[in-house]
């Protein structure tokens, strides 16, 4: 028995659309690890397309189809191959995908030597015309000590838990893990999951000696990108949720490239 396909039926109000296809799919992928070769986690992932003005839809099995295809590794070395895998299935001009996914990196503590996992939220947007664009970010938690606060008082200073959001264009291949360090270098202090009292004494210490404005933060992170000739664009921001306000103090920057 044949069944009928409507999505493949003419529409007559000739209105392209830039993406249509599926959004929130929840899917065990496998990413490149410096030190483990690879690390399994589980992915959100937004897959689109563009529908030429006669079609009346697409077939959204087909993307499906394709991650399958890809779902034993996962990186930035084949997303433009997954793009135009799904081009040629779905018969498109134009493909995007949007990954997102926990990173885990295992971390010392920096006294104790206390071991702990750490996660790092990572993101992959890739569009497929006649070029590809790809674009990789990482969101950081770190430690910014207010600089002002630490100069006008007569003892301590107030601290502020900060998201940094980095993201990049690139010519070559990176290692996520370099993104992140560069990013908790440039704070007052980098954050551990497990610490016992001598580490809490150490990185109390460490942020109060290294003091960074929110602006501090964005400034020494995209000082360090404009080095890197691997980096063709970025852009750069960190949210400070301060502990004696209740607001945030916000800064970013993005490369004119």
């Amino acid at each position: 028995m044949t069944l009928k396909d409507i999505q493949n039926l003419q529409d007559h109000r000739k209105i392209e659309i830039d993406k249509v296809g599926v959004k929130g799919i929840r899917y065990p992928i496998v990413v490149l690890d410096r030190v483990n070769k690879e690390q399994h986690t589980v992915a959100t992932i937004n897959m689109y397309v563009s529908l030429p003005h006669h079609f009346k839809g697409t077939h959204m099995s087909r993307f499906i189809e394709v991650l399958n295809k890809y779902r034993h590794g996962i990186s930035t070395m084949n997303i433009t191959e997954i793009l135009g895998k799904m081009k040629e299935k779905l018969k498109s001009e134009s493909a995007h995908i949007e990954i997102e996914f926990p990173f885990f990196i295992e971390k010392q503590a920096p006294v104790s030597r206390a071991k702990s996992l750490m996660e790092y939220r990572c993101r992959i947007w890739g569009t497929h015309t006649d070029v590809s664009d790809l674009v990789v970010g990482v969101e950081v938690p770190v430690t910014a000590l207010c600089p002002c606060s630490r100069e006008i008082s007569n003892y301590g200073a107030h601290n502020q838990r900060s998201t940094v959001t980095v993201k990049v264009r690139f010519k070559k291949f990176f290692w996520m893990e370099d993104l992140i360090s560069l990013v908790e270098k440039s704070a007052s202090s980098e954050i551990f999951p497990l610490l016992k009292r001598p580490d809490e004494k150490y990185l109390t210490e460490a942020a109060y000696d290294n003091p960074r404005f929110v602006e501090d933060i964005v400034r020494s992170i995209a000082e360090q990108l404009d080095q890197d000739d691997n980096i063709t664009w970025y852009s750069v921001e960190s949210e400070n949720q301060e502990s004696i306000h209740n607001h945030s103090a916000y800064a970013s920057i993005e490369s004119k490239s």
